[in-house]
């Protein structure tokens, strides 16, 4: 007895694939309650209005989808009905996110951690203390 697994191939049981489930096995969302949440707030919005987590998805439909990463704007090229892995989930949309907006992202994140510690704020570091002891310590000799 053989048994084939085949995530996208929809049966007639299976023609309806909600929204949240898809934006969850596409990995947009970690968990559906967080994908669900999101269409709830209206993050998630089809030709400018805010869609439901109910709502059906079919092939072509467009979405723009707000995480807490980045904005999307996707196309759905293929009905993706459990959670697989990356690699395989990008095959199922088309993300036509602008360029712009991927510049953004990427300036705001590599501006918002230097990975210094800010000046004048709490204890020094055991380099810069041992900096700071040799500093002072030409001086008091």
């Amino acid at each position: 007895m053989v048994f084939k697994t085949c995530h996208s191939v929809p049966k007639e049981t299976k023609e309806k694939l909600r929204l949240d489930k898809y934006l969850w096995s596409i990995r947009l969302f970690k968990t559906r309650t967080l994908a669900a949440a999101a269409c709830d707030t209206g993050k998630v919005k089809q030709a400018g209005t805010a869609v439901k987590a109910a709502k059906n998805v079919s092939i072509g439909d467009e979405f723009e989808v707000k995480t807490e990463a980045k904005k999307w704007i996707i196309k759905v090229t293929g009905l993706l009905y459990n959670r697989v892995a990356y690699s395989e989930a990008i095959q199922y949309y088309i993300d036509l996110t602008p360029a712009e907006e991927i510049d953004h992202n990427q300036f705001q994140a590599a501006s918002f951690y230097t990975g210094k510690r800010p000046s004048k704020v709490g204890r020094p570091t055991k380099k810069l203390r041992r900096e700071l002891d040799e500093f002072l310590g030409d001086e008091e000799e």
